[in-house]
């Protein structure tokens, strides 16, 4: 781990460079991204912007370290898939885990993934690639059980693995981000799953689940 000058941070840098980092996180969860300044995450972390600088160049540095440890993080959700079975009711306890892992992650890192998808909405690359990583972490594995399927003559040979792998991760990242605002639609919190998981079903095998 290095400072900005390129010194080797010690233990206690460290530690000071990553309570700068959950102070930054917090402040996120309340308060709109442009509206952060270094003073009031140095202050909060109970340090100096003298010693922010030392380790982060400016805010939105520090926030692109945030969303870079959260796109690491993403691996676990191509986990959901690795080994999973589309057929018969392994299908739908595929797709509701599927569901249920997505939104929790974002639920998780609903802050840092706010400002990541601001930036890519912007145009920035950095933001673009990080949200492209997380979602790909989905998206491959899908395309994979779609091909498979296809393969074993399952779905119609005409569908593209790829196009339907994109459009249900897309989905599910609208979805996701989307979750608090469902209540204005009269659509509670705990239909949002099921619903969601059986799309993800008919998107992926062309039939209903077998519950």
């Amino acid at each position: 781990m290095r400072t900005v000058d390129g010194r080797v941070a010690g233990r206690r840098g460290q530690a000071t460079r990553q309570k700068l980092l959950d102070c930054l996180s917090e402040m996120l969860s309340s308060s709109p991204y442009r509206d952060v300044k270094v003073i009031d995450v140095a202050r909060r972390a109970g340090t100096s912007p003298a010693t922010f600088y030392q380790y982060f160049p400016d805010v939105e540095g520090a926030v692109l370290e945030l969303a870079e440890e959260m796109a690491a993080e993403s691996g676990t959700l191509s986990e959901l898939l690795e080994g999973r079975s589309w057929a018969g009711r392994a299908g739908w306890q595929t797709a509701q885990e599927l569901v249920d892992g997505f939104l929790e992650f974002w639920r998780k890192n609903d802050a840092i993934l706010r400002v990541v998808d601001l930036g890519a909405a912007e145009g920035d690359k950095r933001f673009y690639k990080i949200r492209m990583k997380v979602l790909n972490s989905v998206n491959s594995s899908l395309a994979d059980s779609v091909a498979e399927l296809q393969a074993r003559g399952r779905i119609d040979k005409d569908v593209n693995p790829g196009a339907i792998a994109g459009s249900l991760v897309a989905m599910l990242a609208a979805v996701a981000s989307h979750q608090k605002g469902f209540s204005s639609w009269g659509v509670k919190q705990a239909e949002i799953k099921p619903n969601l998981a059986l799309l993800v079903h008919l998107g992926v095998t062309g039939r209903k689940p077998t519950k």
